[in-house]
């Protein structure tokens, strides 16, 4: 019986512990390559297009002003952002364009559903305009 408990003990701490480090969120790792990528599409190109694109693949989770706060956020495990706080927007558009296009976690890989590059860097022009 003591056997029993302790067991059922280190087994509720182990599942407790479990639970917390998986709501902690591992740091995206950019690769150099993306953090140094310059964005090809000049900020005020096309800005009605990167909101429309915003809108239909990202408004969902990160909400409409970017606080992640959109109808499928309670869905999600992990920190989805604030798009308009100075750490977001102190982020290189090379790192944006690849967390948008490789994803991770809950964060889909955008390369299928939007295989144009453009269409990428047009809603990382977008995500700059929901700064504070």
């Amino acid at each position: 019986m003591k056997t029993f408990k302790t067991l059922t003990i280190i087994g509720v701490f182990l599942m407790a512990l479990y639970s917390f480090t998986s709501m902690v969120q591992e740091e995206w790792e950019v690769p150099e390559k993306y953090e140094k990528m310059e964005n090809p599409i000049a900020a005020d190109t096309d800005a009605a297009i990167g909101k429309s694109l915003y809108s239909k693949h990202c408004k969902s989770c990160h909400g409409k002003e970017g606080y992640g706060d959109g109808p499928k956020a309670e869905e999600q495990e992990g920190d989805l952002g604030d798009f308009s706080t100075e750490e977001f927007q102190s982020q290189s558009d090379g790192a944006l364009f690849y967390k948008t296009t490789f994803g991770r976690d809950d964060m889909p890989e955008y390369t299928k559903k939007m295989p144009d590059d453009e269409d990428r860097w047009l809603i990382v022009n977008y995500m700059r305009t929901l700064a504070e």
